[in-house]
C-alpha cells in the first residue's frame, strides 16, 4: 500500500508535465488522473486501518491516509472530474489541463500531510497552480485578481514558515502533534496562514472577489476544493491536539455567521456563492470530527452551483427576476441549493444533521441561526423565475450528470439522520428561511461595505488576526 500511495501522489505531476508532450490527449490524461484519485479515496473508505508513512524520519515527511483524508480526496476527485467534463468541448488548451491536474495533485498531497514542512510545499504548489488558472484568460482584470491572490497567499505562507520553524525548535520535528509543546507564537503564526489559505473569517475576505471574477470552471475548483487545502490541516490539528479544538470551533462559528450575513445581502450571483463558501467552510470547522463528511457535501453542491451560475443569463439577481431561466437549468439550480440548505433526501441533509449532533452546547443556537441564514441565501436562487427558452451549452450537462446524482446517492451515507424529529426540524428551518426571504430580505436593498476586501486592508486584517490569535492562545 505504501508504494501505491507514493505512486498515486506522484502521478498527477508526472501526467501534468506529460500533457505538454501529448497535447492531443490533454483532457483524457487529466480525466484519468481524477478517476484514479476517486478510486484511491474509495479504497481508503474500506481500509481496515489508517496508513501512516514516515518518509524522512522526524525532520521530514509524515503522511496519513485515513477516512478523514478519504472524504477530502474524494471531493477533489469528483469536483476535478466535473470541471474537466465541463471543459471537454471548449477551447481550453493543454496549459489549462496541465495546471488543473497539477493543482489536483498538490491539493491531494495537502490532504495527506501530517507535518508542517510537506504541507508548506503542497500549499505553495497549489497556490502557484491556482494563480495560473485564475490568470488564464490573460485579461488585465484576471491578471490583477490572480496577482492579488498570489501576494496575499505568499505573505500568509511567510508567517506559516516562521511558525513551522518554531515548532521544529521545540520538538525537533515538524509533525502536527508538536503544536501541543510548541510556543504560543508558533500556533498563532501557523493558524493565521491557514485561516488565510482556507478563506476563514475576516482573513478570508480575499475569497469573494477571487472566486467571483475567475472563469466558471476555475471558480468551481477554487470553492469546491482549493480552499479546503487550508481547512484540512485545521481539522487535522483539532483532532490531534486537544488544546487546538476550541480555537478551531470558535473560528468555525464566527466564519459561518460572517459569510452568511454577507451572502444574504449580496446582489451578484457569483459573489453570493463565494460568500456562502466562506460560511460553509465555517460549518466544516465547527465540528472537526465530522468535518470531512461535511466537506464532501459542500464540495459537490458548491462546484455544481458555480458551474450553473456561469450559465445563467445574468449575474445580477434583479435582472434575473425579469429573465426567466431555462427550466432544466433551474431544476439543477434548485437541487444543489436544496442540498446546501439541508433538505431531506439530499446529501446536505445528513451532513448538517451530523454536524449539529457533534456541536458543543454553546455552538448549537448560533449554528441553528446560521442554518436559517443559509436557507435565506439559497432561497434567492430557488425562487428565481423559470420557463426561459435560452439553450444551455451541451457540455454543461456532463458534470451535472456526475455531481447531482452524487448528492442523491450519498444521502444515505448517514441514514441515522432520517428520524421524524430531524426531518421536521430541517423542514422548519427551510420554511422559516424561505418566509424570511419572501417577506423581508427580498425587499431589502442593504449594501454592505466592501472596504475590508480591498487589497491594502487584507494585509492589515492579517495583523489584527495575528493579535487575536495570540490572545486566544494565551487564554
Amino acid at each position: 500500500m505504501t508504494t501505491i500511495t507514493l505512486a498515486w501522489i506522484a502521478l498527477p505531476f508526472f501526467v501534468g508535465f506529460s500533457i505538454y508532450l501529448l497535447p492531443k490527449l490533454d483532457r483524457y490524461l487529466a480525466l484519468g488522473v481524477a478517476l484514479v484519485s476517486a478510486g484511491y479515496a474509495l479504497q481508503l473508505f474500506v481500509a481496515q486501518s489508517p496508513l501512516t508513512l514516515q518518509l524522512l524520519d522526524n525532520f521530514g515527511v509524515t503522511l496519513v491516509a485515513d477516512q478523514l483524508s478519504a472524504y477530502f480526496i474524494l471531493t477533489n476527485a469528483l469536483v476535478t472530474t466535473g470541471v474537466i467534463l465541463y471543459c471537454w468541448n471548449t477551447d481550453k488548451t493543454a496549459f489549462f489541463y496541465t495546471q488543473a491536474i497539477i493543482l489536483h495533485g498538490s491539493v491531494n498531497a495537502a490532504f495527506m500531510c501530517a507535518d508542517f514542512i510537506s504541507l508548506y510545499v503542497a500549499l505553495e504548489v497549489s497556490g502557484i497552480a491556482a494563480f495560473l488558472l485564475i490568470a488564464y484568460p490573460r485579461t488585465d482584470r484576471s491578471i490583477w485578481v490572480a496577482l492579488r491572490y498570489l501576494f496575499v497567499s505568499n505573505v500568509a505562507m511567510l508567517f506559516y514558515l516562521v511558525g513551522a520553524v518554531l515548532v521544529y525548535q521545540a520538538n525537533h520535528s515538524f509533525a502536527f502533534a508538536g503544536l501541543s509543546k510548541a510556543p504560543t507564537e508558533a500556533l498563532a503564526l501557523i493558524f493565521l496562514a491557514l485561516l488565510v489559505k482556507g478563506g476563514i473569517f475576516v482573513s478570508g475576505l480575499w475569497l469573494p472577489l477571487t472566486h467571483s471574477e475567475s472563469e466558471t470552471p476555475v471558480s468551481a475548483l477554487l470553492s469546491g476544493v482549493v480552499v479546503k487545502a487550508g481547512v484540512y490541516p485545521l481539522v487535522r490539528c483539532a483532532l490531534m491536539v486537544e488544546e487546538v479544538d476550541p480555537i478551531v470551533r470558535i473560528f468555525g462559528v464566527g466564519t459561518a455567521l460572517l459569510g452568511v450575513v454577507y451572502a444574504i445581502f449580496e446582489r451578484d450571483t457569483k459573489r453570493t456563492l463565494a460568500f456562502s463558501t466562506v460560511s460553509q467552510l465555517g460549518w466544516i470547522l465547527a465540528a472537526p470530527v465530522v468535518g470531512g463528511f461535511y466537506a464532501l457535501a459542500h464540495g459537490l453542491a458548491k462546484s455544481a452551483l458555480f458551474l450553473i451560475a456561469g450559465n445563467l443569463p445574468s449575474r445580477n439577481f434583479k435582472e434575473l427576476q425579469d429573465k426567466p431561466i431555462n427550466t432544466a437549468l433551474w431544476i439543477t439550480l434548485v437541487m444543489a441549493s436544496l442540498s446546501i440548505s439541508g433538505f431531506p433526501l439530499l446529501y446536505g441533509f445528513g451532513a448538517k444533521i451530523l454536524t449539529m449532533k457533534n456541536l458543543l452546547p454553546w455552538q448549537s443556537i448560533v449554528m441553528n441561526v446560521g442554518a436559517v441564514g443559509t436557507t435565506i441565501v439559497y432561497a434567492k436562487f430557488i425562487f428565481l423565475p423559470y420557463g426561459g427558452r435560452k439553450d444551455v451549452r451541451p457540455g454543461f450537462w456532463l458534470p451535472m450528470i456526475l455531481l447531482l446524482p452524487a448528492l442523491i446517492a450519498y444521502s444515505g451515507m448517514y441514514y441515522q439522520a432520517y428520524t421524524l424529529t430531524n426531518i421536521m426540524k430541517a423542514l422548519a428551518i427551510i420554511g422559516v428561511g424561505w418566509l424570511a426571504h419572501l417577506l423581508i430580505f427580498q425587499r431589502l436593498l442593504i449594501i454592505l461595505p466592501r472596504v475590508l476586501e480591498q487589497f491594502e486592508h487584507l494585509l492589515g486584517m492579517m495583523s489584527l488576526m495575528l493579535l487575536l490569535l495570540f490572545g486566544m492562545v494565551l487564554a
